[in-house]
């Protein structure tokens, strides 16, 4: 697995504030995960299921913020500019059906790597993180589909949310 290099353009002081936040959350993961191995109790046994339906019932409420499952409803309660700056995004398309963005920054990664974390359970965390959002795009009646991630030693990581047929 390449080396994860994730390194934040944006360092004001009130970025790194909300990024402490987000690194904190994903540090208690990291540790409840852990604690969870430690004790011979599977994490996949119950981590995806629980962000899932964390992710579902914040889509619900973003669907209800947003008054449609329009994915431009998604952009403007889930993705404003705030967020679009934490995370280093770029918004590349956006219509009802489909909303792709690119990130170029991850604090979650940051806290895992900080925690010592290797690179592969970075990708795992990861893909158990990326739960949340596979439960709001299904709150949206969409799918998510994940590309290239920093996890995973790339760039970028590129989340792209498509309608249903």
């Amino acid at each position: 697995m390449p080396n994860i290099n994730n390194y934040p353009n944006l360092n004001n002081k009130l970025i790194k504030a909300v990024r402490g936040l987000l690194e904190h959350r994903a540090i208690w993961l990291y540790l409840l995960l852990d604690e969870a191995e430690k004790r011979d109790i599977k994490s996949e046994d119950f981590a995806k299921a629980a962000i899932m339906r964390c992710g579902c019932f914040q889509g619900e409420r973003l669907t209800t913020d947003a008054g449609t499952k329009s994915l431009k409803g998604l952009k403007k309660t889930l993705f404003t500019l705030p967020a679009r700056m934490v995370f280093e995004m770029k918004i590349l398309a956006c219509t009802d059906d489909r909303l792709d963005i690119d990130f170029h920054y991850c604090p979650l990664v940051a806290a895992w790597q900080s925690q010592g974390a290797t690179n592969e359970r970075i990708a795992e965390l990861c893909d158990i993180a990326m739960q949340g959002d596979r439960g709001i795009a299904r709150s949206f009646g969409c799918k998510l589909e994940l590309g290239e991630t920093i996890a995973n030693g790339y760039d970028k990581c590129e989340i792209r949310f498509k309608r249903l047929e």
